[in-house]
């Protein structure tokens, strides 16, 4: 009997050792930067906002004898509007050469469409997503904006296949809300393809199923985006088309399309223009599209950065009941270390 004791308890020794090898280190990063924004117009008028960044990621990598890589990360983030947890965009990634590379995100991940639907100007609108057109009064958030970002990327599978074609990336996501009892839910299979195989030249297409238990819930989401970079000037084209459910409505149907134009003066300073149109799926008479465009300027030195920038709105509502025209402004300070 003492005999078995011993060869449990060696045992349980050795699966304790075993077990803590799984225990590893956890590298912390962040950026120290500072911004200063306000908003104007005929509209809405605000006070200067400062802000900077609050957020902290760690992540820990580790190589298994296998040849494969796991890698877990999670941010600490400081979002004012977050009143259930500090925790932000947290993934568990294996990889491998062979297999490609599996991504799981309970939070803060894309979809296949979603990971590609970022406009070619850069997402102007978002920088309006605090606005309201009270005449004198001070900014609020903004009744509803753009939907194109559904599917989410929360509780996402996201698989991208091994290298088959030089310069060709190709990828499927499933991502799943959890809400299917109360016909909310959101499940997508999305697939996307990135092509960079000529020099300067980026195509990318990408496209989302979404399957809901209600007819009003589900559609799909296709994306498409192309730029050219020739000596300092790149130009780019995207498109993003998101439509779900039966019948024409703001939030059921949307469209997006932008373009922008960049210029590199030099290694540290470059100019960007860029222009964005969203067309509603509201019908009637005094529906219109959402006009935007931004300017930014940026200068780089001794691993500083320093940003101005410059937006307009207009028919932000997709009515011209409202008629907004709104102004943003940005100046920004970032510093790498």
């Amino acid at each position: 009997m003492n005999n078995f004791k011993k060869i449990g308890m060696s045992a349980l020794a050795a699966s304790l050792v075993s077990t803590s090898a799984f225990a590893g280190e956890l590298t912390a990063s962040g950026s120290a930067a500072l911004t200063m924004e306000g908003f104007g117009g005929t509209a809405v008028q605000s006070d200067t906002k400062f802000s900077m960044a609050d957020s902290v990621i760690l992540s820990g990598s580790t190589e298994l004898d296998n040849g494969m890589t796991v890698t877990m990360s999670f941010e600490l983030d400081g979002d004012e509007e977050s009143t259930t947890s500090a925790y932000d965009d947290n993934s568990l990634t294996i990889s491998s050469d062979t297999m490609g590379t599996l991504k799981f995100s309970a939070h803060g991940g894309s979809s296949a469409s979603t990971a590609i639907d970022t406009t070619a100007a850069g997402d102007i609108m978002d920088n309006f997503d605090d606005v309201i057109t009270t005449a004198g009064g001070n900014s609020a958030d903004v009744a509803g904006n753009l939907t194109k970002d559904a599917p989410t990327g929360d509780n996402s599978i996201y698989y991208t296949l091994p290298s088959m074609v030089d310069g060709l990336s190709v990828s499927a996501s499933l991502a799943t809300s959890g809400a299917q009892a109360s016909n909310t839910g959101n499940n997508a299979l999305g697939y996307n393809a990135v092509y960079t195989g000529v020099e300067g030249l980026s195509i990318a297409y990408g496209i989302a199923d979404i399957e809901t238990g209600a007819s009003a819930t589900s559609g799909d989401q296709t994306v498409m985006s192309a730029s050219y970079a020739y000596g300092p000037v790149t130009v780019a084209y995207s498109n993003s088309e998101y439509s779900v459910g039966a019948g024409n409505t703001e939030d059921k149907e949307q469209e997006v399309s932008s373009y922008a134009i960049s210029y590199t003066v030099s290694d540290a300073i470059s100019v960007t223009y860029g222009t964005e149109t969203v067309e509603s799926g509201a019908t009637g008479a005094s529906v219109v599209d959402a006009e935007y465009e931004k300017i930014t300027a940026s200068y780089t030195a001794g691993g500083m950065t320093l940003s101005v920038t410059s937006a307009e709105a207009d028919n932000i509502s997709h009515t011209t009941a409202s008629n907004e025209d709104l102004e943003y402004w940005a100046l920004g300070l970032s510093f790498a270390f």
